[in-house]
C-alpha cells in the first residue's frame, strides 16, 4: 500500500536497480523544471506493465502527470500525448519484458518519426514482476522459470537494436550510478527527438548481476560494464557501430544525430501544405 494509492501494492524488492532509476529520474525532472522554469504538470511519465511500470506511482515528491497504460504500448500512448500536446515534456518508462517484446515493433515506427519523447529502458533480464521468466534480453541457456534447461534463443543487444532502428540519440546507464544516469536522463529530455536511455537495473531476486556487471576491483576482476573512452565520438554512426562490437555494456552517450524535424514539426509542416475544406466541401467530396 501507499498513500498516494491506498487500494493497491505498488513496491519493488530491496535492492531493485529500479530504485535508482526512480532516483536519477526525480533529479532529471527536478533539474529540467529549475531551467526550463516550468511546473511539474508540463511533464507527463508513461509507464508501461511490470516492475518498471511501477515506477510512475512510486515517484517522491512533486508529482508529474502519469499514465500507466498497456503492457508494450508506452510508444503509442506517448506518440498520441505527444502529438496532442506537443509542449509537453514526455518521460516513457519501461522494461526490457514489455519495451523489446511485445513492445518492440513500436520503436523503430518512431525512430522513423523522430518522435520527440525520452524513453528510459529498465533492463534486468527477466520478467520480474512475474516470477523471473526469460525476456528478449536474457542470455542464451539461462535457466528461469519458463526456461529450466536453458533458454533456446540468443539474448537480444538493445543498443545494436536502436541503433540500426534509427533512433536518434541513444544512451546506456547503469542504475547503481545515480548521478551519471540523472545527466543522461536530463540530456535525453532536452535532445530534440527520439531518445533512449538503456539502464541495466539488476533483479536482486531473479537475475542478480550486480557483481558481474561492476566487477571486483579489488580480487582483480573487471566488470563487464565499462565507461565508453572520452575520445568516442557520439555523432558518428560508423563509430557507435564499432563500439558495440565490443564485449560487454558501454556506459555513457553511445550515438546522438545530427537534430532533424521531429513528429511534431513535420506535422506543422503538413498543416501548412493542406487546403482548409468548409463542412459543405467535405460532404460534397463524398458525392452525397
Amino acid at each position: 500500500m501507499s498513500e498516494k494509492n491506498p487500494e493497491y501494492d505498488f513496491k519493488w524488492c530491496p535492492g531493485c536497480g529500479d530504485f535508482g532509476v526512480r532516483r536519477a529520474l526525480e533529479q532529471a525532472v527536478a533539474r529540467r523544471l529549475v531551467e526550463a522554469e516550468e511546473p511539474i504538470e508540463q511533464t507527463v511519465v508513461v509507464a508501461g506493465i511490470g516492475c518498471s511500470g511501477n515506477l510512475v506511482h512510486l515517484l517522491e515528491g512533486d508529482q508529474p502527470f502519469g499514465i500507466h497504460g498497456l503492457h508494450g504500448r508506452t510508444l503509442p500512448v506517448a506518440f498520441g500525448v505527444k502529438t496532442g500536446r506537443p509542449d509537453l515534456n514526455v518521460v516513457v518508462v519501461a522494461g526490457d519484458g514489455d519495451f523489446l517484446s511485445i513492445g518492440m515493433e513500436h520503436i523503430a515506427p518512431q525512430a522513423q518519426r523522430n518522435l520527440n519523447v525520452c524513453a528510459v529502458v529498465m533492463d534486468n533480464g527477466v520478467y520480474g514482476l512475474t516470477k523471473g521468466q526469460s525476456s528478449p534480453t536474457s542470455e542464451l541457456g539461462m535457466i528461469t522459470s519458463s526456461t529450466p534447461f536453458g533458454k533456446a534463443e540468443e539474448g537480444l543487444n538493445p543498443l545494436r537494436l536502436y541503433l540500426t532502428v534509427g533512433v536518434s540519440h541513444i544512451a546506456s546507464a547503469l542504475s547503481s550510478k545515480i548521478k551519471d544516469m540523472a545527466n543522461m536522463i536530463y540530456d535525453a529530455m532536452e535532445y530534440p527527438g527520439f531518445a533512449v536511455v538503456h539502464v541495466q537495473s539488476p533483479c536482486t531476486e531473479y537475475n542478480d548481476t550486480y557483481k558481474i556487471l561492476k566487477g571486483e576491483p579489488r580480487k582483480g576482476i573487471p566488470g563487464r560494464a565499462w565507461d565508453i573512452p572520452d575520445d568516442h565520438d557520439p555523432s558518428s554512426i560508423d563509430a557507435a557501430a564499432s563500439l558495440l562490437e565490443r564485449d560487454g555494456i558501454p556506459l555513457g552517450l553511445v550515438f546522438q544525430a545530427e537534430p532533424q524535424p521531429t513528429m511534431n514539426q513535420r506535422l506543422i509542416d503538413l498543416k501548412t501544405k493542406a487546403k482548409a475544406l468548409t463542412t459543405e466541401q467535405m460532404v460534397a467530396s463524398y458525392g452525397v
